[in-house]
């Protein structure tokens, strides 16, 4: 485990931090308390959790705690039928004997899984089987009729493997503004490019792995695909899913496509136009073959309810997910227990103590309930799952306020709003912060593509404004290059690693500031009547206008 400088101790089992500068009388009891949090954040991401991972023995231990925090806050079973959980029914893949090869001419090159390439499948079979199948180079394969923007146009794709660029094509040149500039949309996301080509018959598709567009580097890759993948079921999966899903490392593109006579380069300047056309790699073929171990499992979202005082049936949200990515292949301490301290079981830890909050104060007007997401890592599966199968009406939920990787580090000077100028939640912030002398930073420039990353996105796509807020900015308290450098080593080394671990020294006033913030802005929606809205221009508000009706 690897211990950050003891810099970062702030005595936890006495520090605290009012939930608002001047408490009222029905907070004064009330406060954040570092040591909970940083007991919760130490036994949810211990090895004895083995990395939180779905439909594993680990997730009884987890439902089993958060439960129980639940309960001890004062809060209900929220599920169906009086249970804490709501089931989510998926499809398990488990890959193995993976084989890999490219071949043009008398060139061919074995690829090992996690080494060359990274490949799944979240297709229902028993093996996967692709011999010599040709090769297209499809751009950013986007379909984007509102920006007349189409990288397949027309082509015949059946039975071939789309070679994708990952993010969309304004990451390196943002002033074409043609998908909003660096800031990436849907379009962008892996997970888009891999149900388009399933659209267009595809065989499989490899997105070229870069850094900087991709926003993680290839280890993150490797071992999100090197363990199980799930999948919500579908009634025609055949037709929603490729048969391979894959990623391939930059410099083995590069030089396959050299091979074939082609520039990467050049290419990828020239996905960039909307008149860019498919480009078939000349003699090139793909093989793969590995088998498929497909079963289906039940994972669990845990739902916990404060029920209304006088408008039950109005609920107010509070989310974060649980599950991590469990037990991989070792990395080189040996270490191979993805333990999520940061992601996330900072997010789990801050609902846990947001419900803490909100059973020692009086009850609200409207409903509270916290939803401790799973499969998450898993794309966003369980909170997809709930907004598909809501168990409180999504017309009648007010908003929420999401939770993924909080701040260890210390107090900032800002607050960050990821997707800013989507709704009036942009407002509510900027307000609630001016009491700790933060300022709000605009997420413009959102490159990284947070927005689609993470649990509210399936919530807001279907019309339920959704506040996803955290610190970020300069350090307020001294040793400043210390705190900096431990955030940006997380990023670099830790995030999606064996290495992110708890560490008794982190510093949780950060956290708890933002904290502050989420429970201040949803305690007075709570004891209101407002609904947040949707801006004009947001491609969220004209689901929620349909719904307006039963707002009133």
């Amino acid at each position: 485990m690897r211990i950050v400088s003891s810099f970062a101790a702030v005595l936890l089992a006495g520090v605290t931090l009012s939930a608002c500068a001047t408490a009222g009388p029905d907070r004064a009891a009330a406060s954040f308390d570092a040591a909970r949090i940083s007991e919760d954040i130490r036994i949810l991401s211990s090895d004895a959790f083995e990395g939180r991972g779905i439909a594993t023995p680990a997730e009884d231990k987890v439902v089993q705690y958060l439960s129980t925090q639940y309960a001890a806050a004062g809060f209900q079973p929220g599920g169906p039928n009086g249970q804490w959980t709501q089931d989510v029914i998926l499809n398990r893949f488990v890959q193995s004997n993976v084989r890999a090869s490219l071949k043009l001419g008398d060139w061919s090159l074995p690829m090992t899984q996690g080494r060359e390439v990274a490949i799944s499948t979240r297709r229902p079979a028993q093996h996967v089987s692709l011999k010599d199948a040709p090769l297209v180079f499809v751009g950013y394969g986007i379909t984007a009729p509102e920006r007349n923007w189409n990288d397949f146009k027309g082509q015949d794709l059946r039975g071939k493997i789309l070679v994708v660029l990952v993010n969309d094509a304004d990451f390196d040149e943002p002033a074409l503004n043609t998908f909003g500039g660096k800031a990436m949309t849907y379009y962008g996301r892996w997970t888009y490019k891999y149900e388009e080509a399933a659209k267009h018959g595809a065989a499989g598709v490899l997105i070229v792995h870069e850094t900087a567009p991709a926003s993680y580097g290839w280890a993150t890759v490797a071992n999100s695909w090197g363990v199980p993948q799930f999948d919500i079921l579908r009634p025609n999966a055949a037709a929603e899913r490729v048969p391979m899903e894959g990623w391939i490392q930059r410099d083995v593109a590069v030089d396959l496509f050299r091979r074939a006579g082609l520039d990467f380069e050049a290419l990828k300047v020239q996905a960039r136009s909307r008149d860019f056309q498919p480009v078939a790699l000349p003699g090139a073929g793909f093989s793969t073959e590995f088998d498929v171990a497909t079963n289906q499992v039940t994972s669990h979202n845990v739902i916990a309810r404060l029920p209304g005082t006088t408008h039950p049936d109005e609920t107010v949200l509070y989310t974060a997910h649980w599950d991590h990515i469990g037990m991989g292949e070792p990395d080189a301490t040996g270490d191979r227990i993805f333990n999520g301290a940061v992601d996330n079981a900072s997010g789990t830890a801050g609902l846990l103590e947001l419900a803490r909050m909100y059973g020692r104060s009086p009850r609200t007007e409207r409903s509270v309930v916290m939803i401790s997401f799973t499969a998450e890592e898993s794309g966003l599966l369980g909170s997809e799952y709930y907004a598909v199968n809501p168990v409180y009406p999504l017309a009648k939920t007010v908003g929420g306020f999401n939770m993924d990787s909080m701040n260890v580090y210390g107090r900032v000077a800002e607050l960050g709003v990821t997707g800013y100028g989507q709704s009036d939640f942009d407002e509510r912030l900027a307000a609630a912060i001016q009491p700790q002398g933060r300022t709000l930073a605009p997420d413009y420039e959102n490159a990284a593509g947070t927005y689609y990353r993470s649990d509210h996105f399936p919530l807001a796509k279907r019309g339920v404004p959704m506040a996803y807020a955290g610190s970020r900015g300069d350090f307020r308290d001294e040793p400043i290059a210390q705190r900096q450098a431990d955030r940006a080593e997380y990023g670099a080394k830790r995030y999606h690693q064996a290495a992110d671990e708890w560490s008794p020294n982190w510093d949780y006033r950060g956290m708890m500031e933002d904290l502050t913030v989420f429970y201040d802005v949803g305690r007075a929606l709570a004891n209101g009547r407002d609904w947040p809205e949707w801006k004009t221009g947001s491609e969220f508000a004209p689901v929620r206008a349909t719904t307006a009706a039963q707002r009133r």
